[in-house]
């Protein structure tokens, strides 16, 4: 019984959990608003199936069928926009070129150790992503 949890109800493996809970957030908007919440409570909650029954007051199949429904809808709206995918993309993209600055920066460094304080602080604020205040005095 592959991916069964400890109850016996099967769930879907943690990657899986991943890609609907960024689906979720990117098209979550677009499902109806029983979807949306029997969605958060899976995938942001983290509750059970029994427990979503529970609390909605349906069976576990119902919310297995609306799980299963809202999988095909999300998978449809990303196969049709493709936001996730360029969301990807895109954030591959800003590492990348995080990493070439953060590099550059350090070769910069060794050919010009007296500017090393400042590309220390450059290279920090690029790494956590802040704005560089270029014009205060030290």
């Amino acid at each position: 019984m592959p991916f069964a949890t400890l109850t016996g109800i099967a769930r879907p493996p943690k990657g899986k959990d991943l890609k609907y809970l960024q689906l979720w957030d990117h098209y979550g908007a677009l499902l109806t608003e029983n979807q949306r919440e029997i969605c958060e409570m899976y995938y942001v909650l983290d509750l059970s199936l029994s427990e979503i029954a529970e609390q909605k007051q349906v069976s576990r199949q119902s919310v297995s069928e609306v799980l299963k429904v809202s999988r095909e809808l999300l998978d449809s709206y990303e196969e049709k926009l493709h936001h996730c995918a360029q969301d990807r993309e895109y954030s591959l993209q800003v590492s990348l070129m995080m990493t070439e600055t953060i590099d550059a920066l350090e070769r910069f460094k060794q050919f010009h150790p007296e500017f090393t304080r400042e590309m220390d602080e450059i290279i920090n604020t690029v790494a956590v992503g802040e704005k560089i205040d270029l014009d205060k005095e030290n």
